[in-house]
């Protein structure tokens, strides 16, 4: 399952984020909106809004007359993210427990599936555009708008750093696993495992990043 944009603000977002998550966009880098808008082949409206939507995410930094600015990759900036990601992470899986519907829980246990299978297959694009999926699913069915916005900019840039970092051969797997998990706890009504889940989880991103300073061969 992906997402499908159905309007260009929807595709300039989605080409974006990609590109920004899988540093088409070179961290650090300033590129133009007008110079987005060509290569997406999109007009500048769409670009501009889908550039606030992520500048929000803290995914890009707008600079009047400067242009746009991809933020560097920091493995600071990426604890710092995973030290707020933590506590907020755990209450939006525990209400999520408590206030999923009967049909928001039959697609966790789906997506816990498809994660696991794609992890297996190794494709980075459908991985990523699940991930995408899990955490919109679990905000939506913990009910709270707040969470929402509290949630969105510490996910994008996130699985960037994880995406830069993760280890070819085992990362994808074990990752996998531990977001099945979460999403299995939370179908199963069990707040307290979704919890731990959720720290574990967190533990394990923690882990990338303290790795991602030791020198890479």
């Amino acid at each position: 399952m992906t997402i499908n944009p159905v309007n260009k603000n929807e595709v300039a977002y989605h080409q974006l984020e990609k590109m920004i998550i899988f540093r088409e966009l070179e961290p650090g880098s300033m590129v133009s909106e007008k110079q987005l808008a060509e290569n997406l082949g999109l007009g500048r409206t769409p670009v501009r809004e889908a550039l606030q939507r992520l500048s929000y995410e803290r995914m890009a930094e707008i600079h009047p007359r400067r242009g746009i600015q991809i933020p560097p990759i920091s493995v600071e900036s990426q604890l710092k993210i995973l030290e707020v990601r933590r506590d907020i992470e755990a209450l939006c899986v525990r209400y999520a427990a408590s206030r999923a519907s009967v049909e928001e829980k039959q697609q966790m246990l789906q997506l816990a599936d498809d994660l696991e299978i794609c992890a297996q297959n190794r494709n980075d694009l459908e991985y990523a555009e699940l991930l995408k999926e899990i955490h919109i699913l679990l905000v939506k069915a913990a009910d709270n708008e707040y969470l929402e916005l509290a949630m969105a900019p510490l996910q994008g840039l996130s699985r960037r750093f994880w995406f830069a970092y993760k280890d070819e051969g085992q990362d994808l797997v074990k990752a996998s696993s531990l977001h099945a998990s979460v999403l299995r706890a939370v179908s199963h009504t069990d707040a307290e495992e979704a919890v731990a889940a959720s720290h574990r989880l967190n533990d394990y991103l923690t882990d990338v990043a303290y790795r991602s300073i030791k020198p890479r061969k």
